[in-house]
């Protein structure tokens, strides 16, 4: 009778979580085409605000104490929170200055760069301010936005949204800097971004003054990981299962943006970088060479033993050097 007792749990409890299994099984993708959002979620990770508690208002709470904090309208209902730090020579001048006196420093010819950042987290990231300081400290003038719903900024993430609110922000700034040089800098999902403007912008007969791409990605040649992966290998799953970047329209093509790009393109990558493989980003410097030349793409791969893989490039003692060769030859 003990036995058959301890045998009738056994079966109980394998019961039980055999049918959770299956629930989960049925309902996550179930959820995904049902709810777009999380879809949404996953693609973008916008609502992962690292980090925590920090008042996107008051960059100077994060040393950046030459830069202000700024409300741009991409379009109607969409409010962008973006920083504007002005060149370090500047630092002293910037205290206590008000938002009209950092707008008209972008006339004073130093280059502009539009810092287009990846998914998760915003504008606070200890990567992106390490950008911004580097750019500063070289002498130019840096704008960090948060695409749509990101950080502070109203409104949902989409591909064409995204793309529109760089858009925005880079027309704003070359409305407001006469002839200054104005650069994107695209880091990880900011370079299908950038690839994306770019695209739009030659479709208007215009094009940017120079792009940088710094931890490529390209969809059409890697995996987007998600949590969903293992369902599209059983057969008939296509319908039930959906690829949730095709699915949603999430493709930012960057091969076949290169291909039409005609500004000159720096890309910066660590050869240690676990999230965009190096040998992906050296096929799309070769694309890039090919649709337009050597002389104006470029390519500045860092040692793997430096351990800087997809984020840590700031750090890198040469990237001044690189970056300020980039400049001058625009």
């Amino acid at each position: 009778d003990s036995e058959c007792w301890q045998y009738t749990l056994r079966s109980r409890w394998w019961l039980k979580r055999g049918l959770l299994a299956l629930v989960i099984f049925l309902l996550v993708p179930c959820l995904q085409r049902t709810l777009p959002e999380l879809i949404q979620h996953l693609v973008y990770t916008h609502r992962v605000r690292v980090p925590f508690f920090i008042d996107l208002s008051r960059p100077s709470d994060l040393s950046l104490n030459h830069t202000v904090n700024m409300y741009l309208t991409s379009e109607e209902g969409i409010s962008l929170g973006v920083w504007h730090t002005v060149p370090e020579s500047k630092w002293k001048e910037a205290q206590g200055k008000d938002l009209a006196w950092y707008q008209n420093t972008l006339r004073d010819g130093s280059p502009v760069f539009i810092y287009l950042h990846g998914n998760t987290g915003t504008r606070a990231a200890a990567h992106r301010i390490g950008v911004a300081k580097v750019l500063s400290a070289l002498g130019y003038h840096v704008l960090v936005p948060d695409y749509r719903g990101f950080g502070d900024s109203t409104g949902e993430p989409t591909e064409a949204g995204v793309t529109t609110d760089a858009l925005y922000v880079y027309n704003w700034a070359k409305e407001r800097s006469g002839d200054s040089l104005v650069v994107i800098w695209g880091h990880s999902l900011g370079t299908g971004v950038a690839t994306n403007a770019a695209v739009k912008l030659h479709e208007q007969g215009r094009s940017f003054d120079g792009v940088i791409l710094e931890g490529a990605f390209n969809t059409k040649g890697q995996e987007v990981p998600t949590f969903t992966w293992y369902y599209w290998r059983l057969p008939g799953s296509g319908y039930l299962f959906p690829d949730p970047v095709e699915e949603n329209k999430a493709l930012f093509p960057s091969e076949e943006n290169l291909k039409k790009m005609t500004c000159p393109i720096l890309f910066l990558h660590s050869e240690d970088d676990h999230l965009a493989p190096i040998q992906t980003v050296q096929e799309m410097y070769e694309l890039a060479v090919t649709a337009q030349n050597a002389e104006r793409v470029k390519m500045v791969p860092f040692d793997g033993s430096l351990g800087y893989l997809h984020n840590g490039l700031y750090r890198d003692p040469h990237l001044p050097d690189s970056l300020q060769k980039f400049v001058l030859s625009l």
